[in-house]
This record gives C-alpha cells, structure tokens and sequence, in this order.
C-alpha cells in the first residue's frame, strides 16, 4: 500500500532530513540531478549514501542502492527497516516525490528477500511525501528469486 506522508507520528521525519542532507553529498555533474538516501536499520544505526555519477553513465550509483548495499555489507545482522530518499535539481528539491528507479527498486527487494521483512520506502517532494509499505507495492509483478526456483 502506497499512502500519503502526513509526518503525524514522526517516526520518520529524523530519516527524511538525514535523505534530503545527503543530496549535497551527491555527485551529479552531468544530470545535475542530486539524490540523498537514509536507511534505518533494525539496531537504530542509520546508513546515508547520495548517488554518483560518471562519464561512463553505466558505471553511475543511485543514492539508494549507495546507502542500502553499504549498510547489508556492514551491518549484516540488522535488516534494513526503511528508507527515505529526497532529491534536488537546479538547487531545489523537487516538489514531487522522488521515486526509486528500476535497479534500486530490484536491490530493495532483494534486501526484503535477504531479510525476509519489508522495507518501508518513504519517498519525499516539497509538494508530497508518499510512503511505500514494502517495494512490492512499486513493483507488484517483479523478478525475485522464486523464478529463479521454479520448476
């Protein structure tokens, strides 16, 4: 389920700040399209990352697969609980909410798998901020590793 971010409990307004923080981390010389992620872990330790880009645009990292890949390498036994992503262009957060690309969305499922618990996806625009119960709300029909089982 997809639902709008009212922020009324606040249990992840610390995270959203620490996404839209990382933006300025970015490196985004080309796109000029700067995105700051934050990841809660199940002990409480937050992983930041912000994306990179490169000449070579396949060598590029989105922000969300920066911060979650770090924090699944380094932090093995705390499942990732959630994620906000934020993201800037021409010094401006966007005012709609910024949505994981494809290849994120396929790494955050995998964590899901990994971990076998969902990840909520918090999603923030100046105008609207969503939240994602799980990446399975974004991608109902994906590739997962129970095709790979199938007999």
């Amino acid at each position: 389920m997809i639902l709008p971010y009212t922020g009324s409990k606040g249990e992840f307004d610390k995270l959203i700040q620490q996404a839209k923080s990382m933006t300025q981390n970015s490196y985004a010389p080309y796109s000029k399209f700067s995105v700051g992620a934050a990841v809660l872990l199940s002990d409480g330790t937050v992983i930041t990352g912000a994306n990179q880009e490169n000449a070579a645009y396949g060598e590029c990292v989105c922000a969300e697969r920066v911060a979650l890949l770090y924090a699944m390498a380094n932090h093995p036994d705390a499942k990732p609980v959630a994620i906000a992503i934020a993201a800037k262009t021409n010094g401006s957060f966007t005012s709609e909410c910024i949505k994981p690309c494809g290849s994120c969305r396929q790494v955050m499922l995998e964590a899901e798998h990994r971990y076998g618990s969902d990840i909520k996806i918090i999603m923030y625009g100046d105008k609207e901020i969503y939240i994602a119960e799980s990446v399975k709300d974004l991608m109902p029909l994906s590739f997962g590793c129970g095709i790979l089982s199938d007999k």
